[in-house]
């Protein structure tokens, strides 16, 4: 893989489920290789803690693990998440699951036995969808890859804070991004006060060309939503 391509994945959390521990032992060392922050776990309970506390961008999980197998797992994300990119490992065994894999948004499948080919496709799969510009509202584009905003051939540049809370609306769109959520992604180690957020925001609307931040009172922030 091109070492561009590469840098891009470094600073990608991911989670891998297998409950075979040679394997998943495997896979890890492999996505060591790519990814500097790799979880693991051996089954669907498990994986849904990580989940929870890391907020991984991308899983790769198998299907059938003891505790809560993959589809279940998926479910129970897929309830409140429909971002994060998930793979699955599948083999033809497993062709009674697919209809509702499919069903549940995952984003590619890959068939076992896992190999660098395998895994490099599903890599790039994801590579070219998130630095694909992203149509926020009519006509306004969020170049992820430059950091910057494109409207009527004016680009506006972004500061990293403000084109992560754009990305998140947008991942968000249809429902509310939570105050919770705002602190936990984008203020990391500090604790973000109420006066800090609202500067944020206000200095973010000053920038855009048309203000698709929507308030929801006492709950956090929506994006407008256009035809």
């Amino acid at each position: 893989m091109d070492e561009k391509l590469l840098e891009q994945l470094k600073s990608i959390p991911i989670l891998c489920v297998e409950d075979e521990d040679g394997i998943r032992q495997i896979i890890v060392e492999t996505l060591k290789y790519y990814f500097d922050e790799v979880y693991e776990a051996k089954d669907g309970e498990e994986a849904y803690e990580i989940y929870q506390e890391y907020k991984p961008k991308i899983i790769l999980s198998d299907i059938q693990m003891k505790n809560c197998n993959g589809i279940e797992f998926v479910k129970r994300i897929r309830k409140e998440d429909s971002s994060t990119t998930i793979f699955m490992l599948t083999a033809y065994s497993n062709e009674e699951y697919l209809v509702d894999l499919i069903n549940l948004n995952i984003n590619h499948f890959i068939l076992k036995p896992l190999n660098l080919k395998k895994l490099n496709e599903a890599l790039l799969k994801f590579l070219n969808r998130t630095l694909e510009p992203i149509e926020i509202y009519e006509g306004i584009y969020l170049d992820l890859q430059k950091r910057e905003i494109n409207y009527n051939n004016e680009t506006i540049s972004l500061r990293k804070r403000e084109k992560e809370f754009l990305q998140l609306l947008y991942e968000k769109k249809g429902s509310i991004l939570s105050y919770e959520q705002i602190e936990d992604e984008l203020w990391a180690e500090k604790e973000m006060t109420s006066h800090a957020l609202k500067s944020f925001i206000k200095d973010l609307r000053h920038k855009l060309p048309v203000n698709v931040i929507k308030n929801v009172p006492q709950e956090g922030y929506t994006l407008a939503k256009f035809d």
